[in-house]
């Protein structure tokens, strides 16, 4: 390797720390949870995707626990080789039932769910259409896909529809809509009725990507769909968030759909199958959702009681619903500052800045979950006025 090669990756590593955007990880020394320990510090946790705290559930673990006792640690191999266990097959199935679909496909994780999708299924007569703000999986997964592609605003509906006559008009045999459900540098919910009717209008596959909603929004906890009672095509998820938090993702679908995903979708035949202990917590975890709404209540509670706290307080605040709630503050190094000082006070946030989201919009993504107490909460709450009015942010 070339001396050169080397000194410009550490030129553009220090360009990085002095813009104030170099990512620094905290080595966390307990399991994931409402309170943590982080090194020597014991925090609370307000920067985990773990939405009904399930990351530590007893029952997760004890379904882990015995996977490992029956079914091993580990496949050492592909799906279609031998690494099918049957509660690989059960847990796909699971997922189908609950979201409402005929089938799902599991994949090491919901990045390559995304980008194991549009390749198989559209070809370069064809057309995708991205909403702006869309995960990064979709944004790559549609860059190794030859469809022709087509963005529109963020939840634009009117662009949404200049797009879909665009591609029309140039001649588009499929037409593919894909969505996050959720946005979740934002927490704002993607208009999906309404992409429903648009997609229906002009012949289009609406797929969307409800990492952020499954298990907790809706009455059935089945994600943003079950929230708005709208149907959708294609269906992609994780097991990493608010279904126990490890790893793990999926695609739900139309059967044929789901057959031809498993014949060509390069991430799932060429990657080692999920654990079996991962397998077994997920169904589980599918289980527990199932059993009733009381985690649910617990998060949706904590949120709007957290919400109200901080607007109280007099921090910017991005409007909505959703257990993610943005407190905005500009500059990337006021984020890491403000993050900073919250650490100090037992909190653990973290920072959010270009490239995640775009310049001048930096912000402190606070994540509310069921495992929070309201005395955690006061205590985060005040460690909020503290750190604010240290940095400037509020009075």
């Amino acid at each position: 390797m070339s001396d050169r090669f080397l000194e410009e990756i550490s030129a553009t590593l220090a360009q990085i720390d002095r813009d104030g955007l170099y990512k620094r990880e905290r080595l966390i020394i307990s399991a994931q949870g409402g309170e943590i320990d982080v090194g020597g510090a014991h925090v609370i946790n307000l920067c985990a995707n773990n939405y009904l705290g399930l990351a530590d559930h007893p029952a997760l673990i004890a379904a882990a626990k015995q996977a490992l006792d029956d079914k091993g640690f580990g496949m050492a191999s592909v799906r279609f080789i031998c690494g099918t266990q049957d509660i690989h097959r059960a847990l796909e199935e699971r997922l189908a039932a609950f979201l409402g679909m005929e089938d799902a496909i599991l994949y090491a994780a919901c990045f390559d769910a995304n980008g194991g999708l549009f390749e198989p299924l559209l070809g370069p007569e064809d057309a995708i259409i991205s909403d702006a703000l869309n995960h990064a999986s979709i944004i790559d997964g549609v860059r190794l896909c030859k469809a022709k592609r087509y963005r529109y605003a963020n939840s634009d509906m009117a662009d949404l529809e200049r797009q879909l006559q665009a591609a029309r008009a140039a001649g588009a045999r499929h037409i593919m809509i894909a969505t996050d459900g959720v946005f979740s540098m934002d927490g704002y919910l993607a208009r999906l009725p309404e992409i429903r009717t648009l997609a229906d209008q002009y012949g289009a596959v609406m797929m969307v990507d409800d990492c952020h909603a499954t298990g907790f929004m809706g009455p059935n906890g089945a994600g943003t769909p079950d929230h708005f009672g709208t149907s959708v095509d294609i269906l992609t998820g994780t097991l990493g968030k608010a279904l126990g938090g490890a790893i793990g993702g999926y695609t739900a679908g139309p059967q044929p759909v789901i057959d031809l995903l498993r014949q060509r979708s390069r991430p799932y035949l060429f990657s080692n199958s999920l654990p079996p202990a991962v397998v077994a917590a997920g169904i589980e975890a599918i289980g527990l959702i199932e059993q009733g709404a009381t985690l649910r209540r617990q998060l949706h509670g904590n949120a709007a009681y957290w919400r109200a706290g901080l607007d109280r307080l007099g921090f910017d605040l991005l409007p909505g619903e959703h257990p993610i709630v943005p407190v905005m503050l500009g500059e990337a190094k006021l984020a890491q500052e403000m993050a900073a000082r919250l650490f100090d006070e037992g909190v653990y946030v973290s920072g959010f800045f270009y490239p995640v989201v775009p310049e001048g919009q930096a912000r402190i993504r606070t994540q509310m979950n069921a495992a929070l107490t309201r005395a955690e909460l006061d205590r985060a709450l005040g460690a909020f006025a503290t750190a604010g009015k240290a940095c400037g942010v509020i009075r």
